[in-house]
């Protein structure tokens, strides 16, 4: 995920920007129902000495399945309709794993490697950094979220972080030993999330982080129950996999979403940034050369200070309604992709923006006066096209960006795939 600050307010995005991220989440070709499939992975776990690994703790990334190796270090996960899956592999005293699966209609067998974890296996002198917790504050901030959901999750495990800054470049990078332990109490899971990557540029005012989750369920008490089912179904009504899920099937409008786009067009108020430098550079030289012209140009020094701090385009919102079949296009059985140019500027009239979101988030975008409060996010595509799926899966992270409010919820917000929503379909 890519969180981006711009005038303070962040953005955020599936997308990754180095190569070796290329093997993040990706979401899988199932039904809402994960109804039965055909399909198996098999498997066997080895150390990079070629002895196998029993016990083997076996998870598919976003959703709840998972399974043990047994003896003899092998796994089976059936009943599972074709798609891409990513395996994710713990064994104690050894770094976890994740692997890639394209799924057909047959089995597929894969071999599975883990490498010693040495920062186990040895003993490791740690010097204390008396700013660790603010880096973990940072982190978990742009990490968990700051949604009232947040405020219940806890990382039960934080002495795998370990984070690194620079303070020269004001960047903070953070990785993990294994899997982090994300209890949320607020939607009953339990995470297990491997995280490949995390880093926070200050300077630059951008979050990237990438990882893969896995969901366990919280105790099943029934008075937590009926309470975590509601925030769950909150939590799914209006993301962005509720969207994407309704754009696949055609139900766009029946479930909430409104679609319209937002274009990026020149200020023409603002002069070219050769001349307002040019009158800067100019203005400065005069009033700072002779102090009997204090006040003289200090107007004119202003405007086009002024000038420089206007933005160079300005969003222009088309408010005509999208229409689907001018978006959508189906690529195979099981798979849709959109592609577009300007923004999208969705709108979910189901729920109204919080007031945590409106007043405190620094994430909320521009709506027209006479809007009411929905809850608005922004649609970028850095990549064409973008291919999903009818579980509301994005095929490749990279491909969009997102502002407004499907960048204030983040993993403390997440359900899985294989979630089911109380939705007639």
């Amino acid at each position: 995920m890519i969180l981006k600050l711009n005038k303070n307010k962040y953005l955020s995005a599936w997308i990754f920007i180095r190569a070796f991220l290329l093997s993040v989440i990706i979401f899988f070709n199932l039904s809402f129902a994960f109804a039965q499939g055909s399909s198996t992975i098999t498997g066997i776990v080895k150390d990079n000495k070629g002895e196998v690994l029993p016990g083997a703790a076996i998870y598919l990334s976003g959703y709840k399945i998972a399974t043990v190796a047994n003896n003899e270090g092998k796994f089976t996960i059936g009943s599972l309709k074709p798609g891409n899956y990513e395996i994710l592999v713990q064994v104690i005293g050894f770094l976890p794993q994740n692997k890639n699966v394209v799924l057909a209609d047959k089995t597929v067998n894969v071999e599975i490697v883990l490498s010693e974890n040495v920062t186990e296996l040895t003993e490791v002198v740690i010097n204390a950094d008396p700013n660790r917790q603010r880096y973990l504050e940072m982190f978990k901030n742009s990490f968990i979220g700051n949604t009232p959901n947040s405020k219940k999750c806890k990382i039960l495990n934080p002495e795998v972080i370990q984070t690194d800054y620079n303070k020269s470049k004001r960047v903070l990078t953070v990785t993990a030993t294994d899997f982090l332990i994300i209890e949320n109490k607020a939607l009953g899971y339990r995470i297990k999330y491997l995280l490949n990557f995390f880093e926070s540029d200050e300077n630059a005012n951008v979050v990237f982080y990438s990882g893969h989750p896995h969901f366990e369920e919280l105790e099943r008490r029934e008075s937590k129950w009926q309470k975590y089912m509601k925030l769950r179904e909150i939590a799914y009504a209006g993301s962005s996999q509720h969207f994407f899920s309704s754009l696949y099937h055609n139900r766009v409008k029946e479930e909430g979403f409104i679609i319209n786009k937002i274009a990026k067009v020149p200020n023409k108020n603002r002069p070219p940034d050769d001349l307002i430098n040019a009158n800067i550079s100019r203005l400065s030289r005069t009033y700072y050369g002779d102090s009997r012209l204090n006040g003289m140009f200090t107007d004119s020094l202003r405007y086009w200070r002024n000038m420089r701090t206007e933005p160079a385009t300005l969003s222009v919102l088309n408010r005509s309604e999208v229409l689907i079949d001018t978006l959508v296009k189906q690529i195979f059985k099981g798979v849709q992709s959109i592609a577009y140019n300007d923004a999208l500027y969705v709108i979910y009239t189901k729920e109204r923006e919080t007031v945590e979101y409106t007043n405190m988030s620094g994430h909320s975008v521009n709506r027209p006066i006479d809007f009411p409060n929905y809850q608005i996010s922004v649609v970028h595509q850095l990549l064409s096209p973008a291919s999903f799926y009818e579980n509301g899966g994005i095929f490749d992270p990279r491909a969009l960006l997102y502002e407004g409010f499907w960048a204030y919820e983040k993993i403390a917000d997440m359900v899985p795939m294989d979630y089911i929503p109380n939705i007639n379909r």
